[in-house]
């Protein structure tokens, strides 16, 4: 079939399926009268209880779980019967459902448990999900969880935490980007309310942009995603803010070693809105101004985050939510130089219940990233800057056509606009302005996906999404001699285009098929495929991510990645669902992913295409997860074996070569334990093959310098193996009916000093001192070639105060 003979198909199914749905209401709604609907609550803070296990008494096998909003529904028995709501933490609520209760909504809430524990690994899922449900390689991690777990400064940190699961890698000590099944950091989609997030990191990486506070959920897809979400071929990372209070104002917060924050929720107007902000702020800065050094009181050193949600209830069916981010790093250097960057991320969600059965959701966003350098030097001062932004639409429709069959689909449109590099001079500096010219692409997608039981021991998920992307003006395509671009090739001509003219476009369809066959009721076997195109990437010489990174677009000369994966996994519960185990086995094939020429430079170039090549790569791995739920003593221990590969023409001699975040063993241990209502304690261990790097293999002299000598092959080296443990320490205050609740957290980075390398540097040893200079003064006795390691931390206590009300 013809391209776009399917795309009229696929126009013509997403147009009228949901209008026969709408304009045939009696076929939508003919079997509602057996279903029964409700919402879980939970009773302290009027809050949504997502992953409820609601089931009738004489039936807990054919039970349901609540959504993210806490609503429920579920196939009507013979009434009256008992209807029973649980939550792990939670006292269960029993209601007796008469045929009177069936035509109105239900409302449960839920009262925490005196006995409860406070810390477990997973609070919004049934126990035996893992098992029954179709997921592979996803992860729902809790945010008690993430909060639990021992922190750099203290400072808990979503991204960190999520380096701990398996398939999930780091580029090195402290930093926060993640490398997820041999994919680099750009191929994951990291969304906060449906809006991507292009730098997710502060402090150059070694914190995120997102406060645990202001957030209700996690949810991490590495193997298996939907088809809903597309643009990156790794993983993504959907994040959802935190929805306020309806009832009552209320507050948490923390005061650490480098950084406060606050968050206050509560009703805005009435009961039928309500608020949620939240804001973070580093006082390293402060601290720098105690100094009597002027060479250390005159400089800047902070980054800091704010957050807000604000929802309406328009009706019983109708809610509207409004939401955004902002967060900003600025690092000074004296008066001289100075870095800053920042994201800005909005987005509006309207939510309809069209009917029982079928749901509609609508998501406008707008997302903006820039960084700024300035340097104030009279000979060569400038100012250097760029900013990239990404606005969308998204509209879905989820429709339960039974008890054990869903369809949705929808439509999803992307607009990009990648704004000129620019480098402007101060007045009498010798540097030259530099401007490149802008790129913008826009992107329409369709999807469509459905899971349903075939039998009772297989269920079946199947997706596709069709991605269009064009290229488009404003903008410049610049032609070469060889019709192939490099740095030596003369560029012959260029193409102006007009604003919204097309300048190169690219489709592909992206498959999605997985399936569950349920050996026993504690034990299951999952496989599934995927594809999925990404139409940008990031050309950088830094694994870990930098804030002036460069995106560039897929066009004339730059192929948008398609990654194809195939998984297949066991998974099997034990002792009634206390312990989970599991193991899967993965294998990625990458078309067209872009790497650096040797000695490329593409932070001011226009024609970044002769700075970049173009191959192929794959990757393979295993990974196992041990885990237990419920406890005074909860955790995991996971294990992945990995390796990842490319092959790129003009690259370590046109060979297979690791890239930097290449390691093949990683062990994990996280441990949480409860001593008693006061006292809890929390451990990780972390192992790893050290990167993979480029090693010198020789040494030569330039006017009396001596220089490292590398050879052509691209890591072949590897640093030394990284482990670390990290350990800390929760003391509460006994509940005592007091508003306001406080707790200390001790913990301690590298407990056992380990001195794991972030840098090498080959130099010249003067004198048996690392770090002497010569001056012309000073006299030389020795000189030798030597090897400097940097590493950034020992052993690292801190302390934070928390506290609620």
């Amino acid at each position: 079939m013809k391209a776009n003979h399917f795309m009229r198909f696929f126009l013509i199914l997403f147009i009228t399926y949901p209008l026969f749905f709408l304009a045939n209401p009696q076929a939508v709604l003919a079997q509602e009268d057996s279903f029964l609907e409700g919402q879980v609550f939970e009773v302290a803070t009027n809050n949504p209880l997502p992953g409820a296990n609601v089931y009738w008494e004489n039936q807990p096998q054919k039970g349901v779980v609540t959504d993210l909003d806490g609503n429920f529904r579920i196939p009507r028995i013979e009434l009256p019967s008992k209807l029973i709501v649980s939550y792990i933490g939670f006292e269960e609520s029993i209601r007796v459902i008469n045929q009177k209760d069936h035509n109105k909504p239900l409302r449960f809430f839920l009262q925490e448990s005196q006995m409860a524990l406070e810390e477990v690994i997973i609070r919004d899922r049934r126990p035996d999900e893992n098992v029954k449900s179709l997921d592979m390689g996803k992860s729902v991690v809790a945010i008690e969880t993430i909060k639990n777990i021992p922190a750099l400064f203290g400072e808990v940190d979503l991204l960190r935490s999520l380096q701990l699961l398996p398939g999930v890698q780091t580029a090195g000590e402290g930093t926060t980007g993640l490398f997820v099944r041999g994919g680099s950091a750009d191929q994951n989609l990291i969304q906060i309310d449906g809006a991507p997030v292009y730098n997710p990191s502060h402090f150059f990486g070694f914190f995120s942009v997102f406060n645990p506070d202001a957030l209700s959920g996690v949810e991490f897809y590495k193997g298996n995603i939907p088809s809903n979400f597309g643009g990156r071929i790794s993983s993504v990372i959907d994040i959802s803010l935190k929805e306020g209070n309806y009832e009552k104002v209320r507050g948490e917060g923390g005061i650490g070693t480098i950084s406060s924050r606050l968050t206050v929720d509560g009703p805005l107007f009435s009961e039928n809105s309500s608020f949620v902000v939240s804001g973070r702020r580093t006082y390293a800065d402060m601290f720098l101004r105690l100094s009597s050094n002027p060479e250390i009181n005159s400089n800047d050193l902070y980054f800091y985050d704010l957050s807000g949600k604000f929802t309406f209830k328009l009706g019983e069916k109708d809610k509207l939510s409004v939401s955004s981010y902002y967060g900003s790093d600025f690092l000074g250097l004296s008066s001289q130089f100075g870095l800053g960057w920042n994201n800005w991320v909005t987005s509006i969600t309207w939510n309809r219940n069209i009917s029982e059965r079928l749901f509609f959701d609508l998501n406008a966003y707008h997302s903006a990233y820039q960084y700024n350098v300035n340097f104030d030097d009279p000979d060569n001062g400038f100012k250097w800057g760029n900013r990239l932004s990404e606005s969308g639409v998204k509209a879905e429709w989820n429709f339960n056509v039974t008890e054990n069959t869903l369809i949705n689909w929808g439509v999803h449109s992307q607009l990009y606009n990648f704004a000129p590099i620019s480098l402007d001079p101060a007045p009498g500096s010798a540097i030259e302005p530099i401007a490149t010219n802008p790129r913008n692409g826009m992107q329409n997608n369709v999807f469509i996906g459905a899971a349903t039981d075939v039998t009772d021991r297989l269920r079946v998920d199947a997706g596709l999404r069709w991605a269009i992307f064009q290229l488009h003006g404003r903008g410049v395509d610049y032609i070469y001699a060889e019709g192939e671009p490099s740095p030596d090739a003369e560029i012959t001509d260029s193409l102006v285009f007009r604003p919204f003219q097309r300048i190169k476009g690219f489709n592909g369809l992206e498959p999605r098929l997985s399936f569950r066959y349920l050996i026993q009721d504690d034990l299951s076997i999952k496989a599934s495929y995927n594809r999925n195109f990404q139409y940008l990437q990031v050309a950088s010489s830094s694994s870990a991510g930098l804030p002036i990174d460069r995106w560039i677009l897929a066009g004339t000369y730059v192929p948008p990645i398609r990654g194809d994966q195939v998984s297949v996994g066991v998974f099997k519960n034990l002792e009634g669902n206390k312990w989970e185990v599991s193991g899967e086995v993965y294998y990625k094939d990458i078309k067209n992913i872009i790497d650096l020429r040797q000695g490329a430079n593409i932070l001011f170039t226009d024609n970044v295409e002769s700075e970049i090549l173009t191959g192929n790569g794959y990757a393979y791995g295993t990974e196992f997860l041990l885990r237990k739920n419920t406890g005074r003593t909860t955790g995991w221990l996971s294990y992945t074996y990995s390796r990842t590969w490319r092959q790129i023409d003009g690259i370590s001699f046109d060979q297979w070569y690791n890239p930097r975040f290449d390691r093949p063993h990683d062990l994990t241990l996280v441990l949480n334990h409860e001593f008693n209502k006061r006292w809890s304690a929390g451990l990780t261990f972390v192992y790893t093959t050290g990167q993979a790097v480029t090693f010198p293999v020789g040494s030569y002299e330039v006017d009396n310098q001596r220089l490292p000598l590398y050879s052509g092959v691209r890591n072949d080296d590897r640093f030394p193996d990284y482990h670390r443990m990290d350990a800390s320490v929760t003391w509460k205050n006994v509940d005592k009916g007091r508003k306001w609740k406080g707790s200390w957290n001790f913990s301690v980075y590298n407990l056992y000093g380990r001195k794991n390398p972030f840098a090498y540097q080959f130099t010249e040893i003067y004198n048996d001192q690392i770090n002497f200079t010569p001056t012309q003064t000073d006299v030389i006795e020795s000189r030798r070639p030597g090897v400097v390691m940097t590493y950034l931390f020992t052993f690292l206590p801190s302390v934070t105060y928390n506290f609620n009300f």
